[in-house]
C-alpha cells in the first residue's frame, strides 16, 4: 500500500487528524520537498521522513523530477511495503508527482490510498471570500501558454514560485487582459502571520519582492474588460435579432457575397500600404464577414462558427503531414507537392483536367487564369522559355486585328480574351503577379492623368476642353515628372 497525504495550504490548523495520525504512526515517510510551512512543526512533533529535495538540485526539467521522484516512491514500497508520501495542499490539485505516481502504480497494481487535505484553491477561495458558484477557472501557472481565458469567470492561478514564472504568467495573460486590470496578489493564503493579499496592476506582477513557492494570483471577473470572440458573436446574434438592425436581418448567403470580395480587397490594400492599423480594421471586416456567414447558417440550422472552426482546423493539420504526422519533407516545394495530392485525394479530383475545372469562376479572370495555367504546366504543358509565350501574345494581336472591325461581337470577345491570357501566361513565366502588374500601371496611369489635370487647371482650361493632342503632350511631360 502506498498512502498519498495531503499537507493542506500550509498552516497547522489545516492538518487533517487522519493525515496526523498517519504520519505519527508511519515508518517510511516520505515528503515531497521539506520547503513548506507546516514541515517544522510536523518534525518538532517527532514524525520521521526523508525528503526528496535533492532531487531538485540535481535535475533541471521539472516534469523529469516529478517522474523520478514517482519512480523512486515505486522501489521503495518494492523494498519496504507500506510506504507514506506527503505533499503540500490537495495530493489531487497541482500534484504532477501524485498523477506519475497512480498511472505507475495502476499499471503495476499497487494499492494506492489517498488522505485529501484543503488545497491552495480552498485557502485562496477562503481568504478573498469568492464564491465559485459565480464561475471559476483554475489553472497551473506552468500550463498558461495552454488555456483560453475568458473575462466572464473568475480566475485562480497556483504555482506562481518566482519571478521568472510571474513574468510568463503576466505575458501570457496580458495577450488578453489589459495590462492596468486589477488583479489580487496571494501569498501564503490561509496561513496566519504569513498570508499578504493585495490589489496590483496586472502589468506589476513580476516585480514584486515576495514571490515565491506559496505565491497564487486571482483574476476577478470582469465583463467589462476587452471585447473577444464571444463578444462579437453576441453583437451578431444581437442585430439579426427580431429588436436588432433592419438591413442585417435582411441579409442572406447570397447578397453578402459582394461584401466579401469588397472587404479581402481592402485587406491587400492595406497590406500595399504597409498600414497596420487599417490592416487591423480591415481583417476585423473580413472576420465580420465569416461570422455574419455563420449566424445565417446558424439560424437556418446548417451550421455554425463551430462547424467552421472544426472544419479548417481539420483540414489545416490533414494538409500538413509533415507536422502533425511522420511525413518528412526538406523544402517548402515539396510541401505544395503534399498538399496538391492531399487536396485531390479530398476533392475526388481524379484527372488533370479536374483541377483545372476546381479552381473557382468567381476569382478575378487574371488570377483564375494564373492559376489554371499554372496546373496545366505541372504535367508539362507549358513553354521553356518566354519567348514563344511573347510571340504567341502578337500572334493573338494579329487576330484581334483581323475581327476588331467585324460586327461579329462573340468573336472579338473570344479573341480579346486569348490575347488577355496569353500575356498573363508572360507574367507567370517570368515569375510575375499578373494582378500585382495590373494594379501598378492602373496607379501610374491615374498619377499621369492627375498631372494632365493639374496642369489644365494651372492653364484655365477643363479637361473636356481640351484636346486629344494637347493631353497627349501632357501625359508625354508626365513621364519625366
Amino acid at each position: 500500500m502506498i498512502w498519498i497525504v495531503g499537507l493542506g495550504p500550509g498552516s497547522k490548523e489545516a492538518l487533517t487528524l487522519g493525515a496526523f495520525n498517519l504520519l505519527m504512526n508511519s515508518d517510511k515517510v516520505y515528503f515531497r520537498t521539506s520547503i513548506y510551512p507546516n514541515v517544522e512543526y510536523l518534525r518538532g512533533l517527532g514524525v520521521k521522513f526523508e525528503t526528496y529535495d535533492k532531487v531538485y538540485d540535481i535535475l533541471d526539467e521539472y516534469e523529469e523530477v516529478c517522474k523520478t521522484i514517482a519512480e523512486d516512491l515505486l522501489n521503495k514500497h518494492k523494498e519496504f511495503g507500506e510506504i507514506v508520501y506527503a505533499v503540500p495542499g490537495h495530493p489531487l490539485v497541482g500534484e504532477r508527482t501524485v498523477e506519475i505516481l497512480l498511472k505507475l502504480c495502476q499499471k503495476e497494481n499497487i494499492k494506492t490510498e489517498i488522505l485529501p487535505a484543503a488545497s491552495i484553491i480552498d485557502a485562496v477561495i477562503e481568504s478573498l471570500k469568492i464564491n465559485p458558484e459565480d464561475g471559476l477557472k483554475i489553472i497551473e501557472a506552468d500550463n498558461i501558454n495552454n488555456q483560453i481565458f475568458d473575462k466572464r469567470l473568475g480566475m485562480i492561478i497556483t504555482g506562481v514560485y518566482n519571478s521568472f514564472i510571474a513574468s510568463k504568467v503576466k505575458l501570457a495573460l496580458m495577450e488578453y487582459y489589459d495590462e492596468n486590470m486589477e488583479i489580487y496578489f496571494v501569498r501564503g493564503a490561509g496561513i496566519k502571520d504569513s498570508e499578504s493579499i493585495r490589489k496590483i496592476n496586472l502589468y506589476e506582477l513580476d516585480r514584486q519582492d515576495d514571490v515565491d513557492y506559496m505565491t497564487s494570483v486571482y483574476i476577478p471577473k470582469n465583463l467589462q474588460g476587452k471585447k473577444d470572440f464571444k463578444d462579437l458573436l453576441d453583437v451578431m446574434d444581437t442585430l439579426r435579432s427580431e429588436n436588432g438592425c433592419p438591413w442585417d436581418r435582411e441579409q442572406t448567403h447570397e447578397s453578402l457575397k459582394r461584401y466579401l470580395i469588397e472587404e479581402c480587397y481592402e485587406v491587400l490594400e492595406a497590406i500595399d500600404e504597409q498600414n497596420d492599423i487599417k490592416i487591423i480594421e480591415e481583417l476585423g471586416d473580413v472576420l465580420l464577414q465569416v461570422v455574419f456567414h455563420a449566424q445565417i447558417g446558424k439560424e437556418e440550422g446548417y451550421f455554425n462558427i463551430n462547424d467552421i472552426i472544426i472544419g479548417i482546423t481539420s483540414k489545416l493539420i490533414h494538409r500538413h503531414p509533415h507536422v502533425f504526422a511522420d511525413i518528412k519533407v526538406d523544402n517548402s516545394d515539396e510541401v505544395l507537392v503534399n498538399w496538391d495530392e492531399i487536396k485531390k485525394k479530398e476533392k475526388g479530383l481524379e484527372k488533370y483536367t479536374d483541377e483545372l475545372k476546381h479552381v473557382p469562376k468567381n476569382l478575378p479572370a487574371l488570377i483564375r487564369a494564373e492559376k489554371v495555367q499554372g496546373k496545366a504546366a505541372k504535367v508539362g504543358f507549358d513553354w521553356d522559355d518566354v519567348r514563344p509565350a511573347m510571340e504567341k501574345v502578337i500572334e493573338e494581336l494579329n487576330e484581334v486585328k483581323q475581327v476588331y472591325k467585324s460586327q461579329n461581337k462573340e468573336k472579338i470577345v473570344e479573341e480579346i480574351g486569348d490575347l488577355i491570357f496569353s500575356t498573363v501566361n508572360i507574367a507567370r513565366l517570368l515569375d510575375i503577379d499578373p494582378e500585382l502588374a495590373l494594379n501598378y500601371t492602373i496607379d501610374k496611369f491615374i498619377k499621369r492623368f492627375e498631372y494632365i489635370e493639374e496642369s489644365s487647371l494651372k492653364m484655365d482650361k477643363k479637361l473636356n476642353e481640351m484636346s486629344l493632342e494637347e493631353m497627349d503632350k501632357l501625359w508625354e511631360e508626365s513621364k519625366t515628372q
